[in-house]
């Protein structure tokens, strides 16, 4: 497979999100016309003691392709292992985690505390590179803070170490999710990095994917949050234009993937799923409270399927509520 042959025929890509982006999740957006996916991060180390639930996280079906398992670590050894295994599952690419800024992941020296260290980040992409066949690519954000911004930095790093492409979040880790993602930071690394470049950050609308994607240059733009309130995301950035709503359809296929979680979460995802994708619509706000009172799942399923079906006004904009925020990358 050419991977960015892929890329360039879909230039709108899902994020990788922390406990979100599972394999229904996936599943259910790639239906929605998303391009290239990747799993939320994974644990080098986990792998490395046979943990079942890392594994989990890594699981995927064929029709996901191409998709991409999303490692954290700072061994080598352990992401050497990890990275035949991801290879060895069919994956089409093995993605670099370099931008999580969650503490428990930074005082490890890994996610984002890896852009202060360009001495090992050398010695990782060089390693997992060796390591496998398939392509290798990696997700940061611009800098640890705004006094050392290194995007440009890193992405000559990759291009040196044999990598296909960096995909930028416009923030620094001192940031957090906060403030706006600086697009314009994004155009600058792009217009001068030797390598491919996706850029992620502040993607609420279509509009704002097909814009950023003109304006910025970028290769690809990245969607996280946003296909969080419009799962048609990526079928109207692709048109570049609003898609027909047909919310009895998106209850079917919602239903359909939420049922492919485990009984002992399937409430719990329906719920959190649901809540998403109310936002902006009439009467949601009381939808969302209803539905997490409810401890029958067929009841969940017909409060879900009548809130679904009754939708009769336009999407308001819900970029500023926080149960949006959220993410890893």
């Amino acid at each position: 497979m050419d991977l960015l042959k892929e890329l360039y025929k879909n230039p709108f890509v899902l994020a990788p999100m922390a406990g979100i982006t599972d394999s229904p999740f996936r599943s259910f957006m790639k239906e929605m016309g998303c391009g290239i996916i990747t799993t939320e991060l994974t644990s080098a180390t986990g792998l490395q003691f046979n943990s079942e639930k890392t594994k989990k996280l890594m699981e995927f079906s064929s029709k996901q392709q191409p998709v991409g398992v999303q490692l954290f670590g700072t061994d080598l050894k352990n992401l050497e292992y990890a990275s035949k295994y991801i290879e060895d599952l069919g994956a089409s690419f093995v993605d670099i985690n370099l931008g999580c800024p969650v503490n428990k992941v930074v005082k490890k020296g890994a996610g984002s505390a890896l852009l202060k260290d360009l001495k090992t980040l050398a010695n990782i992409f060089s390693c997992i590179k060796k390591s496998v066949n398939i392509p290798v690519t990696a997700k940061i954000r611009t800098g640890w803070d705004s006094e050392s911004k290194n995007a440009l930095e890193v992405a000559t790093l990759a291009y040196n170490e044999g990598l296909t492409w960096i995909s930028i979040h416009g923030r620094t880790r001192a940031q957090g999710y906060s403030g706006l993602a600086d697009w314009d930071y994004i155009k600058k690394v792009k217009e001068h990095s030797p390598i491919p470049i996706i850029g992620n950050g502040d993607i609420h609308t279509y509009k704002d994917a097909v814009n950023n994607l003109k304006t910025s240059g970028c290769d690809a733009v990245m969607i996280g949050r946003g296909c969080l309130k419009n799962p048609w995301i990526f079928l109207e950035a692709s048109k570049n234009k609003i898609v027909p709503r047909d919310f009895k359809m998106l209850f079917k296929t919602l239903t359909g993937h939420f049922l492919k979680y485990e009984e002992r979460i399937q409430l719990l995802q329906i719920k959190k799923l649901s809540a998403w994708y109310s936002a902006g619509y009439k009467n949601s706000t009381d939808f969302r409270q209803k539905i997490f009172q409810i401890k029958e799942k067929s009841e969940l399923l017909d409060s879900v399927e009548e809130f679904f079906t009754s939708i009769d006004t336009p999407l308001l904009d819900t970029r500023h509520e926080k149960f949006l925020m959220g993410g890893h990358g």
